[in-house]
């Protein structure tokens, strides 16, 4: 996992999160508009954040001082509550108290030392009993699903590590995960750890 965790690979894959996560939320914005039957869940703001998503995960690389290896889980987390909350799509109003919360918790299940609630609430610009809610509503939207194989770890790694090589320098018209007609439910692929091969597309 040393090539994974290197320093120098968390910029292009918080670029290619930030990236991929942008577009996800900007097609679920626009099918919003359409479709009535989604709910309105704690990661819900009132009003989009100015920040953008791209600046937003580059101000929680600067400040959280999490391993990389946390981007990486963080991540599968978004994966996982995607395919487990299917009326609670990623959007321009939930991303970035999902990217917090998701970071969070990655962070306290990977690393053997990490800020508490109150320091992510004040990198992610929300108060400590927000930050608690959300961390609560994430653990059960998870199902408590938080542990990562070494094979689960190792399938999106390599998957990133072969999305960021196709987009590089950014091309993202010609990535294997470009949205295309046809939108599905998830992040990334299916986590079965019998076929982590199978990849799916972004979600609506």
């Amino acid at each position: 996992m040393a090539e994974e965790e290197s320093p120098s690979v968390m910029p292009k894959v918080i670029t290619f999160l930030s990236s991929m996560l942008e577009r996800v939320a900007e097609s679920n914005d626009q099918n919003q508009q359409l479709q009535q039957h989604h709910k309105i869940s704690v990661f819900h703001g009132l009003t989009r954040p100015n920040i953008s998503i791209q600046c937003y995960l580059e101000r929680i690389f600067k400040y959280a001082n999490c391993s990389p290896s946390c981007f990486i889980v963080a991540y599968v987390y978004l994966d996982r509550f995607t395919q487990r909350q299917p009326s609670l799509p990623i959007n321009s109003f939930n991303v970035h108290r999902l990217l917090i919360t998701s970071v969070m918790v990655a962070a306290k299940f990977m690393d053997d030392m990490y800020y508490n609630n109150a320091y992510y609430a004040k990198v992610g610009g929300i108060t400590k009993t927000e930050m608690n809610f959300l961390e609560l509503d994430f653990l059960f939207g998870l199902g408590f699903h938080l542990n990562v194989t070494p094979g689960t770890f190792q399938a999106y790694c390599v998957h990133l590590q072969r999305e960021m090589v196709v987009m590089e320098p950014l091309n993202f018209a010609e990535s294997t995960l470009t949205l295309g007609k046809s939108l599905k439910t998830h992040l990334c692929f299916n986590e079965d750890e019998s076929s982590h091969q199978k990849q799916q597309q972004l979600a609506v």
